[in-house]
């Protein structure tokens, strides 16, 4: 699989900085992206997508910002991640602004019960 764009990730870290400490866990050829210890987006395919919500839907849809859809076994799924608009690469004032409504949307996500090994 494909590493994830070190570039973006990197400009992402720098841009969000203000915000928290961003960090990075690889997810499968992408790259999952915390601040602080709360996921706020994933890097897949060398595409930031930001982490949504019931909440914040109405602003990602009036930004015209897609949902992440995959394919899996001849189904079509999709994530509550919104691609990010075109000017978060060159602005990180908007990248910011983006990048803090989608780690609200992580802060309000349920917290997974950690899973325990079977013995």
């Amino acid at each position: 699989m494909a590493k994830p764009d070190q570039g973006l990730i990197d400009w992402v870290t720098e841009a969000m900085e203000p915000l928290g400490t961003v960090t990075m866990r690889p997810m499968m050829g992408g790259a999952t992206l915390y601040c602080d210890g709360t996921i706020f987006g994933i890097v897949a395919d060398d595409t930031l997508w930001f982490k949504a919500d019931k909440l914040s839907d109405a602003e990602w849809d009036a930004a015209d910002c897609p949902r992440f859809t995959y394919e899996m076994k001849g189904r079509t799924g999709s994530m509550n991640y919104r691609r990010a608009l075109d000017d978060v690469h060159d602005d990180p004032a908007e990248l910011r602004r983006w990048g803090a409504l989608a780690l609200t949307a992580g802060r309000r996500a349920p917290v997974k019960a950690k899973r325990t090994e079977k013995k």
